[in-house]
């Protein structure tokens, strides 16, 4: 399942991302985002989500967020 899939509300696992663009991947890790890291998905918008990482809210285009596999 990935991210775009969630329920709001409710704590996940990231497992995997798939992402072929090493400097976004590198991002991601910088804000705490990488596999056997806690996420939360906050609520799901039209073309976005609001996730929280790490006491941290962010959002995420829905293409990145089918790429975080949970």
């Amino acid at each position: 399942m990935n991210l775009k899939q969630a329920i709001e509300g409710t704590e996940y696992i990231i497992k995997d991302i798939k992402i072929d663009d090493e400097e976004l991947n590198s991002f991601l890790f910088s804000l705490g985002c990488y596999a056997g890291e806690p996420i939360t998905v906050i609520s799901h918008g039209k073309g976005s989500c609001t996730v929280s990482i790490k006491e941290s809210r962010y959002s995420i285009d829905n293409q990145l967020a089918e790429s975080i596999i949970i």
